[in-house]
């Protein structure tokens, strides 16, 4: 690491923006962990949608504050309103093989 005292400063500003960041994408994770636990023990219909919109709007905010692009928060948005649409994931089973 360069000893210039802007390199320096500019070491510590990406110290503390990364650890924003990092803040901000665990709460989004958190939100969109709580929705799909919702859908896959069959909650009611306003728990899943209070639930969705509360996803929505933390990954809107974390785009907003520029953590990620807001092209990534409108495709998770986008696939998490299929997922509430759709219902609880059903597990695939494996094929045999012949």
């Amino acid at each position: 690491m360069a000893n210039h005292p802007q390199a320096l400063k500019r070491h510590r500003q990406s110290l503390r923006r990364r650890a924003r960041n990092r803040q901000y994408k665990t709460m989004m994770k958190n939100a969109v962990k709580k929705l799909r636990t919702a859908i896959d023990e069959s909650a009611d219909a306003a728990t899943v949608e209070e639930f969705y919109r509360a996803a929505a709007s933390t990954i809107d905010r974390v785009a907003q504050k520029g953590a990620i692009k807001q092209g990534t928060a409108s495709r998770r948005i986008a696939r998490l309103a299929l997922h509430v649409s759709t219902g609880p994931r059903v597990k695939a089973t494996k094929r045999r093989r012949r």
